[in-house]
């Protein structure tokens, strides 16, 4: 199914360990099967300009590559973002 293909990539710059992660991650849950989670562990020398630039504001999200927010999850402004890429898919 091509469904899959067009579905956003969220990116979660996180470290271990990251209880603010683990949250947000039971905040996103309801909302799983519309996006792909892509976690980056920060402290992974290949990561280190994530590092540099996250490393007090984790948990971090991108959504398909731009920034879109930082510390929690604010959870209409993820929706709002969401609903805009899916319509853009149709």
């Amino acid at each position: 199914c091509s469904a899959s293909a067009n579905k956003p990539v969220l990116t979660l710059f996180t470290k271990k360990p990251c209880p603010l992660c683990d949250e947000a991650k039971e905040v996103l849950e309801p909302y799983k099967k519309r996006f792909i989670l892509q976690e980056v562990d920060i402290t992974f020398p290949e990561n280190s300009a994530w590092y540099d630039k996250y490393k007090y504001d984790i948990p971090v999200f991108h959504l398909n590559g731009k920034f879109l927010m930082k510390h929690q999850v604010d959870i209409q402004k993820f929706e709002d973002q969401l609903m805009k890429l899916e319509s853009q898919n149709d």
